[in-house]
């Protein structure tokens, strides 16, 4: 899926109710669910966050995702997405993918550095998701989760020759990989749904 938006990685030019996500393998039909604005849990559900105002949960029903990964879309996969992944294990990957494909996105491994995990959602959009240009805009320590964490700011250039922008804000927790990741077109959407993105960050918690 092209990175139209992370909430769309693997699929280009899909539609919002048929639509696989990141963690998806290839074509496949799923629907959105609305999330309301109470706590709820997402990704394998070791995190809860509240969002601000209404979002769409991807479900998907015909392949099934990496299980600590899930999207969410307010306009759609097109134009924005949110994308938590929730104690992704060390030697694990953040997408399916197979084993004979010349390139890779690497494995996340619990040793990593902010810029070394920097690097791998950059290839994330490079080898799966097909960006012609990516750019790193920064990389700083941030406060996540009630730890140390960071936040990467990027943006890339996509081959239906629109800038889509980027913030990552995550942290490495007992070996595990936590992360909320928003990307939207450049123009309008990232600045208009930036503060729903902070909130939900802000909400953040790990599940007892």
């Amino acid at each position: 899926m092209k990175p139209l938006s992370m909430a769309a990685l693997l699929i280009a030019s899909c539609a919002l109710p048929a639509c696989s996500t990141l963690g998806g393998d290839g074509l496949g039909f799923s629907e959105y669910a609305a999330v309301n604005v109470h706590r709820v849990k997402v990704g394998n559900g070791n995190m809860t966050v509240v969002a601000p105002r209404p979002w769409n949960r991807h479900r998907a029903q015909l392949f099934q995702d990496v299980a600590s990964v899930e999207d969410w879309t307010q306009n759609g996969p097109l134009l924005d997405g949110i994308t938590f992944i929730t104690g992704l294990r060390s030697g694990h990957f953040m997408v399916r993918q197979r084993r004979s494909a010349d390139q890779q996105v690497p494995k996340f491994r619990a040793d990593m550095t902010p810029p070394e995990i920097a690097a791998m959602l950059e290839s994330l959009y490079r080898v799966r998701g097909g960006a012609v240009d990516f750019q790193t805009l920064s990389i700083q320590p941030r406060r996540f989760l009630g730890t140390n964490g960071f936040q990467f700011d990027y943006e890339h250039l996509d081959d239906d020759e629109l800038w889509r922008k980027g913030r990552v804000v995550g942290a490495v927790i007992n070996g595990e990989l936590y992360l909320v990741m928003f990307d939207a077109a450049r123009s309008h959407y990232y600045e208009a749904g930036l503060s729903d993105f902070e909130a939900i960050v802000a909400s953040a918690r790990l599940r007892a």
